[in-house]
């Protein structure tokens, strides 16, 4: 019984919603269909109008929920940078112009990192300690050499990828498969720190092994996240020894929800590795995140899932394992455009249109939502040989061997350029978007990455665009204070005080609260003293919007599915009518 006046007012202002609602969606709806159908595949991932309501249903639901614990506002390391990756076989081309060409096309398109093996039997080849290529008759350094020189002349930057151990490794040979890891783990050591030591100060990030949770990635047995650990550990010590400055990335976790033996959940495996120790051994927890059967939309974070939204659970881990303080690489992310001609579509089937839309909206929801992410690489730019074609995984590329551009390449240049912004999250000085004006300097309060700042003095300028609803400057200790104004959307232009702050203490200082969503112009002017910026915090907070979002979203999804059921049952009328 509804006894009580407020409970009746919000029972007829609900029911006047709904019936807003409805009238106003109706028309639209049959107006504007595809319009209205893009959105809710860009909002829930799916395709499928009954799927839609259900993941429609289930954001909704989640914006009244307590926020998953994934430590947003952490400073770390490793995200300042371009977020744009690719995977790349430049060590299968045989001639340099097609290795130029495909590094051309990668820059042009906005591409700053290229994923790329560096296959240990393909390098240290007929025994322990020895890089040489007797098939050819000459070092087997030269090829990786050039890949190296090319990567530098195009400026990218390369991950490199150590793993395919040689036959040599192990007593068995290949009988536990061409991926099994070595009998000895020190030799994978020694592996690691040759090609660190190689290419010290032309290389800076190393991923240790790939997808160690899956088979056949550690041959013909089961998998062993201990062992596992323990091959990171010596590897990792191996590279820090080789080059201190090296930044170790763990392997790519494979998602699946198997427990076992050959395959093991990514989020077992995880845990499993933090038990046996790994916190200290890596610098960059690396993840893979296919879209597989949903687009990037896709919101349900759940363990019996494997879509875009997977990389949250990972992240609740770290933190409970007190790993809050370093980011996550996805090494692969992409969606498979099969053509319809396969009968089986392992890794989920979509349009070469859809492809492309997915790819770019990828990257920018991770721009937006999280901040713990980093480097995204695209899977893949293309094959060297055109023999794979029967195979599934062939429809990720971006290039057919031959150059031919599929759409996915010009989606992902066109959105590249337009990515410029910060979205949630405690951003570095050293962001990739924010423009400096003026003699800006540069202090130093410790040795990680985390503990420099930028020095702005009389008349230096920052502008950046941020999307979020607050947005602070985080500041490093200042002696003498200074002065600054900042304006947001071309608004006047607000003095804010830098008052000399404690020596230890971290002070902030907020420009906008309260902001409607979407992207925001900031510039802020020295006019006094010095700004010494150690970050910018962009918040997007729970406010009324949020709440009111999530209401009409449940109504947009009831009257969506009367809609859809309504259709359906008159489709189904006019079928078994006479």
């Amino acid at each position: 019984m509804l006894s009580r006046p407020s409970e009746r007012r919000w029972v007829i202002r609900l029911f006047l919603l709904n019936a807003i609602i409805f009238f106003a969606i109706v028309p639209a709806y049959f107006l504007r269909r595809d319009d209205i159908h893009r959105t809710l595949v860009d909002v829930t991932g799916e395709e499928d109008s009954s799927y839609q309501l259900r993941a429609l249903g289930f954001f909704a639901l989640s914006l009244f929920r307590p926020p998953r614990d994934t430590a947003d506002y952490v400073p770390m390391p490793y995200i300042d940078m371009p977020p744009f990756g690719i995977n790349t076989f430049f060590e299968q081309e045989v001639e340099e112009q097609k290795i130029r060409t495909g590094m051309q096309l990668i820059r042009d398109a906005g591409f700053h990192f290229i994923r790329q093996e560096f296959p240990w039997e393909d390098i240290e080849i007929p025994g322990k300690g020895q890089f040489f290529d007797p098939k050819f008759n000459k070092s087997a350094w030269e090829k990786y050499d050039r890949l190296v020189a090319l990567a530098e002349e195009y400026d990218l930057e390369i991950i490199a990828r150590l793993d395919h151990p040689p036959a040599w490794t192990r007593a068995d040979g290949h009988a536990r498969g061409y991926f099994a890891p070595p009998d000895d783990y020190d030799d994978y050591g020694d592996f690691v720190s040759a090609v660190v030591s190689r290419y010290k100060g032309r290389i800076k990030y190393y991923q240790l092994w790939n997808e160690p949770n899956i088979y056949p990635e550690w041959g013909e047995q089961p998998v062993n996240a201990q062992d596992y650990t323990r091959l990171l550990k010596i590897g990792y010590q191996s590279a820090k020894e080789a080059d201190p400055d090296a930044v170790i990335i763990s392997a790519g976790l494979a998602q699946t929800l198997e427990t076992g033996p050959r395959n093991v959940s990514d989020l077992i495996f995880l845990q499993q590795m933090y038990d046996a120790g790994a916190k200290d051994y890596f610098d960059i927890l690396a993840v893979m995140n296919y879209g597989l059967f949903t687009g990037p939309g896709d919101k349900r974070a759940d363990p019996s899932r494997t879509n875009f939204s997977r990389p949250i659970l990972i992240r609740e881990i770290m933190v409970k394992n007190g790993d809050a303080n370093k980011p996550i690489w996805a090494m692969e992310i992409g969606w498979n455009a099969l053509p319809t001609g396969f009968t089986d579509a392992p890794f989920g089937r979509v349009t070469e249109q859809q492809q492309g839309r997915y790819a770019a909206h990828a990257y920018e929801r991770a721009q937006t939502e999280w901040p713990w992410m980093g480097v995204m690489n695209y899977w893949f730019f293309k094959r060297a040989y055109d023999n794979e074609r029967e195979q599934p995984f062939f429809y990720f590329r971006l290039f057919d061997p031959d150059f031919t551009p599929r759409p996915a390449y010009q989606a992902l240049k066109n959105y590249t350029p337009t990515a410029r912004w910060l979205g949630k999250g405690f951003h570095q000085e050293t962001n990739w978007t924010l423009d400096y004006i003026g003699a800006w300097g540069r202090g130093a309060s410790g040795e990680k990455p985390t503990e420099g700042y930028a020095i702005g003095t009389r008349d230096d300028t920052l502008r950046f665009i941020a999307r979020g609803n607050e947005i602070e400057l985080a500041l490093a200790p200042i002696p003498y204070g200074g002065i600054i104004e900042a304006s947001v959307d071309g608004g006047a232009f607000a003095r804010h005080d830098l008052r000399a702050t404690d020596p230890a203490g971290e002070h902030r200082i907020s420009l906008a609260g309260n902001l409607l969503p979407g992207a925001h112009k900031v510039e802020v002017r020295v006019l006094q003293g010095e700004l010494r910026l150690d970050g910018i915090v962009v918040k997007q907070t729970n406010t009324w919007w949020v709440t009111a979002t999530g209401w009409i979203l449940l109504c947009i999804a009831l009257v969506i599915g009367g809609i859809v059921f309504f259709i359906r049952r008159l489709r189904q009328g006019a079928a078994i009518s006479p």
